[in-house]
């Protein structure tokens, strides 16, 4: 088969990727949420609620990442990437009908199912149109994607609630590039090269870890997920309780970290298929732990936005960085390894769920900073630990 990149191929799974961005509202949507529908609970309270809202949704990659892997090894990629699609608009409907604390728990439980099935069947799904040592770089292009996908969330809230008197029509106007994503990949024919030899099962799955680069690649995605969305988190509570901004306007520091995300997904495309990813994750984690320290300290509305800003251009391509890593080590368990490593998404319900705790604890989102920072000291360590594989 040739090793030709067909573009018309490329284009309708990299725009699923965009569908993959629409997790980070959690952001927008936590700090609505406590403003909206928390007011009648204690302070002390509000943020562990609040954060809630991303543990509803990142807790589904815990259960149901590893399934998916199966799933996907009997119906196919492209199959399970559709199923998620469906999914996926049954769930941006849900707000609509009813907005309360609980409905907008489960909706984004449901959204985290949807978008558990999508990263574990949209990243092998793009090996079968990017081949060999153009991956990496790919996976890349996608992050950039998605975060184009992040960075638009904020101005689409903004847009719905000044032009529509509800910011909650973000989630239709969601629904439809859903739809559009699904029509587009059902005319896309794609060629899946069938499973060779025995299915994996679910303790096969599990037993992979025992291989010390998965399962240190492991950890690595369910911090750097962490880190990512506690600063989508944190980002507009913090503006708004050392700036005294209103959720609206505090809702532009996440369209700031994630505009940055998006220019260093988009450069680091360029820069991981020319130079060595395993350098490239040194400097900018580096760069990323210098930024937090900062953010600590620092209460000047136009220095938080920067570092936001660099938060944002630092961290845009560890994932792929580390997720690129993992399948190369064993390609013979691409499918089994994707299902494994987006497991480790689940960092994105466990750390902002231990924020909520810090920052109440201690009256002040400096809580949900200290452990956004222990998480990047993980990544920091992985970076001068992991070894480069030869193509």
């Amino acid at each position: 088969m040739s090793k030709k990149i067909s573009i018309s191929q490329v284009l309708p799974v990299l725009f699923g990727f965009f569908v993959m961005g629409f997790c980070d509202v959690v952001g927008i949507t936590s700090a609505h949420v406590k403003e909206d529908l928390l007011g009648a609970y204690s302070p002390a309270f509000q943020d562990t609620l609040s954060n809630l809202i991303p543990v509803a949704l990142f807790s589904m990659f815990l259960i149901f990442s590893i399934p998916t892997g199966l799933l996907m090894n009997k119906i196919g990629r492209k199959k399970t990437v559709l199923l998620s699609n469906v999914i996926t608009i049954v769930a941006m409907f849900i707000p609509l009908i009813e907005y309360s604390f609980i409905t907008s728990l489960f909706a984004f439980a449901l959204l985290g199912i949807a978008n558990t099935i999508l990263q574990v069947s949209l990243n092998p799904l793009l090996t079968n149109v990017v081949k060999g040592d153009k991956l990496t770089s790919s996976l890349t292009a996608g992050q950039f994607v998605k975060a184009i996908s992040s960075f638009s969330a904020p101005f689409i809230a903004a847009f719905a609630a000044t032009q529509l008197d509800n910011w909650q029509y973000i989630f239709p106007i969601y629904a439809v590039i859903t739809l559009l994503s699904t029509i587009w990949l059902l005319a896309t024919p794609i060629h899946e090269d069938p499973i060779e030899g025995k299915a994996s099962s679910f303790k096969d799955i599990i037993e992979i870890l025992k291989d010390k680069t998965i399962f240190l690649m492991f950890l690595g995605i369910l911090f750097v997920v962490g880190v990512d969305v506690g600063v989508n988190t944190a980002s507009a509570k913090i503006l708004m309780e050392r700036c005294g901004l209103t959720s609206i306007d505090a809702g532009y520091g996440p369209s700031v970290y994630f505009a940055f995300r998006t220019l260093g997904a988009f450069l680091g495309a360029f820069f991981l298929a020319r130079y060595s990813s395993y350098k490239f994750f040194k400097i900018n984690i580096v760069g990323a732990v210098l930024a937090l320290i900062a953010l600590i300290f620092v209460g000047d509305k136009i220095a938080v936005f920067a570092i936001y800003a660099v938060i944002g251009f630092t961290i845009a391509n560890i994932f792929p960085i580390i997720f690129g890593h993992a399948i190369q080590s064993r390609p013979d368990k691409a499918n089994e390894i994707s299902g494994l490593m987006i497991t480790g998404v689940f960092g994105g319900a466990i750390i902002p769920f231990i924020m909520g705790l810090m920052s109440d604890g201690l009256g002040s989102q400096v809580g949900a900073v200290l452990v956004i920072l222990l998480s990047a000291f993980y990544l920091l360590y992985l970076s001068f630990s992991m070894k480069e594989i030869k193509a």
